[in-house]
């Protein structure tokens, strides 16, 4: 598989990786891959399927336009944004990758397809750039869930060889399962080793750690900020009340570490809603819930060597995240919320077991777990905001998460369903499930909830 831990988690802003951080990057590299660059005089990006029909409420426009000017999710201040946003729509003007500026009319150049959807992913967009002489460069790209992008001929194309031969290759949790029997070696020892032929031991050691650190600092940054999400919902945080009240002693509940668990996700989540810095967990829909079973870990578990059980507990999740994104899907758009936020629990499930020493078998049975009860769950976010039901939704599956692990380590591994048959059944229900379920805002509670409201009226 030629995929690594850290195209799983990507460091970016809020409030979606496949409609906010993808079209950033895409419209970036169409820059950089166009030739004749400097003789442009227009740029023009048309948006298809669900990234025009939640693209406003997903910052998709935003994050094409902070492409055009070379910025990249992961460089980018959060708090910038705003101010280079600003300055295109009063000056009428986009400089193209910082260096070649064309004039830029948002509402002539920034095209909405909502009835239309490219072939190849419900995430498509097209970009076109005009020169002087009249030529014109157009290139399809698609954006297929936790940040990752595809142009059309990528995606049309067969799938390649790894690029590195590596000591342990899986298609399946099969075949690690099988490598592990075969070696004798854990997952994380395999996903080590599999890393270690791209970057050296420290090298891994610090993007991991990397990681855990911005993860972390979202959690604290999320607990502490106050006021009204944006968008139009008057969504209030609740994170930071609900944690100050949590740390009352006198009314303290036994099950209050679950409590401060969602909390945690729910921190994120809105740090995520609001634009800020989140890492792909495996998206940013779903960013919460990793985080926040990460701190359950390093505080509540006591571990004698936290460090290394955050590095494991990541190399282990993100087994579980490219089985996933290999062989279904983690793209709200192409199969509802069960790729976010029912991934993100099975990747978190499996990642606990392993810090806390389980078995392999015991790694397989947490994520499967945490997959089975999140199968059909649907993406209907209100307005398209990534506000609700998805903050809470992300304190629920890191519960969720908790509860997969301790059953799983309860366990001797042995289970009816395998991971691989439920990662099968999430993506044969995912094209089951009707489009207007899958990040439209079209179906389900979005629709429900306008209804309702207009009804009041």
């Amino acid at each position: 598989m030629d995929m690594r831990v850290f195209d799983l988690f990507k460091i970016g802003i809020g409030p979606s990786s496949s409609h906010t951080v993808g079209p950033m990057l895409a419209a970036r590299r169409f820059l950089l891959e166009c030739p004749d660059l400097a003789h442009a005089v227009r740029v023009q990006v048309a948006l298809y399927g669900s990234l025009a029909l939640t693209g406003v409420g997903h910052a998709t426009d935003s994050a094409v336009l902070l492409g055009l000017m070379g910025e990249t999710p992961q460089d980018i201040a959060p708090e910038s944004v705003a101010g280079k946003l600003a300055a295109v729509k009063s000056s009428g003007q986009i400089s193209l990758l910082g260096q070649h500026p064309v004039g830029f009319d948002v509402s002539r150049d920034l095209l909405w397809f909502k009835q239309e959807s490219l072939p190849a992913h419900p995430n498509g967009m097209c970009f076109s750039l005009i020169r002087k002489d009249g030529s014109v460069t157009e290139a399809v790209f698609y954006s297929v869930g936790g940040g990752f992008i595809c142009s059309a001929e990528e995606l049309a194309a067969p799938a390649q060889p790894a690029a590195v031969a590596l000591p342990y290759p899986f298609c399946t949790m099969a075949d690690l399962l099988q490598h592990g029997h075969d070696s004798g070696l854990s997952i994380v020892a395999m996903m080590r080793a599999n890393e270690r032929v791209h970057c050296s031991a420290q090298q891994l050691d610090a993007g991991l750690d990397r990681i855990w650190d911005v993860m972390h600092e979202c959690i604290a940054s999320g607990l502490l900020a106050k006021g009204e999400l944006p968008g139009g919902l008057h969504v209030k945080r609740r994170a930071a009340a609900l944690w100050h009240a949590a740390q009352d002693p006198v009314d303290v509940l036994p099950h209050d570490a679950l409590h401060r668990v969602s909390l945690y996700a729910m921190a994120v989540n809105e740090q995520n809603a609001a634009g800020g810095r989140v890492v792909t967990a495996p998206t940013n829909g779903a960013a919460g819930i990793i985080p926040a079973v990460l701190r359950y870990y390093a505080e509540d578990c006591h571990p004698s060597d936290p460090a290394s059980g955050v590095r494991d507990f990541l190399l282990t999740a993100s087994a579980i995240g490219m089985l996933c994104k290999r062989n279904a899907s983690i793209s709200g758009a192409e199969v509802g919320c069960q790729g976010e936020v029912g991934v993100a629990c099975a990747m978190a499930a499996a990642g606990l077991v392993a810090a806390l020493g389980g078995s392999n078998a015991q790694i397989e049975n947490a994520a499967e777990i945490g997959i089975e009860h999140h199968l059909g769950l649907t993406c209907d976010p209100i307005g398209g905001l990534v506000q609700i039901p998805c903050i809470e939704r992300n304190g629920m599956g890191a519960v969720k998460a908790i509860t997969a692990a301790s059953l799983a380590l309860k366990g001797d591994g042995t289970h009816y369903v395998s991971l691989d048959q439920v990662i099968e059944t999430m993506r044969q229900t995912g094209a089951d499930m009707q489009a207007k379920y899958k990040e439209t805002s079209l179906g389900g509670l979005a629709v429900h909830v306008v209804t309702v409201n207009h009804a009041a009226c």
